[in-house]
């Protein structure tokens, strides 16, 4: 495993956002994976951008419960009011 420069990575680092949106042509992500492959500290903020856009991805296919957006569209209506009384 080589060690890399800080400096060295923020190329990479920006293209992770890309590689995980499979906007990358194949040599540009062969060089991605080649530079995740070896440096750990990459590799760890792939993972890391990997696991937040899954969780957001879930979060929003996921719906609340009808108590919840009852409780949220009364409190809406509730401030509504107090703004055009006000």
């Amino acid at each position: 495993m080589s060690q890399h420069e800080p400096g060295d990575c923020a190329d990479f680092l920006e293209q992770i956002v890309y590689l995980l949106d499979n906007e990358l042509d194949e040599a540009d992500r062969s060089a991605v994976r080649m530079h995740l492959d070896a440096c750990n500290p990459c590799l760890e903020k792939y993972d890391l951008q990997r696991t937040v856009k899954a969780l957001v991805a879930r979060s929003c296919s996921e719906s609340a419960p009808a108590e919840l957006r009852e409780r949220v569209l009364l409190r809406i209506r509730e401030v509504q009011v107090r703004i055009t009384e006000g």
